[in-house]
C-alpha cells in the first residue's frame, strides 16, 4: 500500500506521554506483515492481527496495524470486515496514541474511503457516521467539525443535497452562542460552512438564500481564512450577480475570486478569470482585464488564449470573428454552461453596437439589408430593433408591410412598442396567476 504508509510511519513522532522503548517483536511483526500487503494480503491480515493480540495493552503499534487492516480489507472489499477493523481502530483514539497522530491517520482514510466509494452510499453513511460518534465520544471536536464538511462536500459533489442540509444545520449550531447568534470567534470555522453551504445554493439557483448567505460571509471581520475559502465565496458572489446582471459586481467578485485562487495555488483561478472577461464584455468595458499585473501571466495560458482573441474581435464589434472563434474554441468557451448562458447576451450587444452603427447615416433602412451586414435573421432583427425602441436607443418605428425601419418618429414608434409591450406583461401576469392556481 505503498510509499506513502511508509512514509508516516518512518516519520511517527512519540510524545513524551508515550513509552520510549518500543517491543522489537511486536515492531518487527508489524513490518514483516507490511512487507506481505502486494504479495500475500491475507497473510499480512493475519500478521497485523497478531501485532494487535502481541500488545498487552493498547498502543501505537496495534493502532498501525488496524489503519493497515482498515486499508488492505478496503482494497479487497470485504466492508464489513473493515468496518470492524475501523471501529476497533477508533477505541484507540482516546489514549493509546496522541491527537495529532489520530488526526491525521483518520484523515488519511477518509480520504483513501472517500476518493473512491463515491457509489457505495451506505458504506460511506456507515463510515462516516461511525467516525463522527467517535469524535464525539473523544471530545475531538476539530475533527468532528473536519469530519462533517468532508462529508458535506462528498453529498455536494453527488447532488445530494437534502443530506447535505442535515450536516449544514450540526455545523451552524457548532458555530453558535448559546442564544443561537453566530459566534464570531469561530469565523474561520463560520466562512467554511458559508462556504460549502453557498455553493449549495448556488447549485440549486436560491439566488434569495444564496444573497443572505453571501453578504453574512462577507460581514465576518473576525476570520482569517484559507483564500481557497474565499475564493469559492467570491466565486458564488460573481454567479449571483451575473443571474442579477449586475455585471460591474460580478466583475469586482470574479477577480477577488481570481485572486484568492491564484494564491492558493487552485486551478478554479483560470475559471475564475475567463468568468472575469465574460462580465468586462457585458458591461462594456473597454478595460482589458489582461492589462493588470495579477492577470497579464496567463495571457498565453492555452485556456485564455480564446478569451482573449474573444475580447479582441468584441472590443473592434467584429461579429464574424466572434462568432468563428465561439465555433473553433467550442471546448475552452462553449462546453462551460455558465458562460454559454450569457453568450446570447454578448452577441446581442456586439449586433446591438454594429447596427447603431450601421443605422446612424440613414432615415430610411431595410431590415432585410440590416440582417444580411448582423448575419441574422430578419425576425430576429425585428426584435432588437423594437427592443432599442423601447430603451429610447432608436428613435423611429418599424414599417412591417415594407420591411423597412423609418427614423424619426419617436413618439408613434415609441407608443406602438410599449402599448405591445404592455400586453405582454400582462399576459405574463395572467400566466403566472394561473400557473399558482394550478399549482
Amino acid at each position: 500500500m505503498g510509499s506513502d504508509a511508509d512514509m508516516e510511519d518512518y516519520g511517527f513522532e512519540y510524545s513524551d506521554e508515550e513509552p520510549e522503548e518500543q517491543d522489537v517483536d511486536i515492531e518487527n511483526q508489524y513490518y514483516n506483515s507490511k512487507g506481505l500487503v502486494e504479495t500475500d494480503p491475507e497473510g499480512a491480515l493475519a500478521g497485523f492481527d497478531q501485532v494487535v493480540t502481541m500488545e498487552p495493552e493498547k498502543a501505537e503499534w496495534g493502532f498501525k496495524a488496524l489503519k493497515q487492516t482498515v486499508k488492505l480489507y478496503y482494497k479487497l472489499g470485504k466492508y464489513k470486515e473493515m468496518m470492524d477493523a475501523y471501529r476497533e481502530m477508533l477505541t484507540y483514539i482516546k489514549s493509546a496514541v496522541t491527537r495529532n497522530y489520530s488526526e491525521k491517520c483518520i484523515n488519511n482514510i477518509m480520504d483513501f474511503v472517500s476518493g473512491s466509494a463515491s457509489q457505495n452510499f451506505s458504506l460511506l453513511q456507515e463510515f462516516y457516521q461511525t467516525t463522527l460518534k467517535a469524535l464525539e465520544e473523544a471530545k475531538n471536536e476539530r475533527l468532528w467539525f473536519k469530519t462533517n464538511l468532508k462529508l458535506c462536500k462528498i453529498w455536494f459533489d453527488m447532488g445530494e443535497y437534502g443530506r447535505m442540509s442535515k450536516i449544514l444545520k450540526e455545523l451552524h449550531k457548532s458555530c453558535q452562542r448559546e442564544d443561537g447568534s453566530d459566534d464570531q470567534k469561530k469565523g474561520t470555522q463560520l466562512l467554511e460552512v458559508y462556504a460549502i453551504e453557498i455553493q449549495m445554493y448556488t447549485e440549486t439557483k436560491n439566488n434569495k438564500k444564496l444573497k443572505e448567505l453571501y453578504q453574512r460571509a462577507l460581514s465576518i471581520k473576525s476570520a482569517i481564512p484559507h483564500p481557497r475559502i474565499m475564493g469559492i465565496i467570491r466565486e458564488c458572489g460573481g454567479k449571483m450577480h451575473m443571474a442579477e446582471r449586475q455585471w460591474a459586481e460580478a466583475a469586482t467578485d470574479f477577480f477577488e475570486a481570481f485572486k484568492n485562487y491564484d494564491e492558493a495555488g487552485n486551478p478554479r483561478r483560470i475559471q475564475c478569470l475567463k468568468y472575469l472577461v465574460l462580465a468586462n464584455m457585458l458591461m462594456e468595458s473597454e478595460v482589458n482585464p489582461f492589462d493588470g499585473q495579477e492577470a497579464k501571466p496567463y495571457k498565453n495560458d492555452p485556456e485564455i488564449l480564446a478569451m482573449t482573441n474573444l475580447i479582441a474581435a468584441y472590443q473592434k464589434n467584429d461579429i464574424m470573428e466572434f462568432e468563428k472563434i465561439l465555433k473553433s474554441n467550442r471546448r475552452t468557451i462553449m462546453d462551460d454552461p455558465f458562460i454559454r448562458n450569457y453568450i446570447e447576451d454578448l452577441l446581442k450587444n456586439i449586433r446591438t453596437q454594429v447596427l447603431l452603427k450601421l443605422i446612424k447615416p440613414y432615415t430610411r433602412i431595410r431590415i432585410p439589408f440590416i440582417s444580411q451586414e448582423l448575419n441574422f435573421p430578419e425576425k430576429d432583427v425585428e426584435q432588437l430593433l423594437v427592443s432599442l425602441i423601447l430603451d429610447n436607443r432608436i428613435q423611429g418605428h418599424i414599417d412591417q408591410v415594407n420591411k423597412l425601419l423609418e427614423r424619426g418618429e419617436r413618439s408613434k414608434g415609441m407608443r406602438k412598442y410599449s402599448a405591445i409591450d404592455k400586453w405582454n406583461t400582462q399576459l405574463k401576469s395572467i400566466y403566472q396567476t394561473l400557473s399558482n392556481r394550478v399549482g
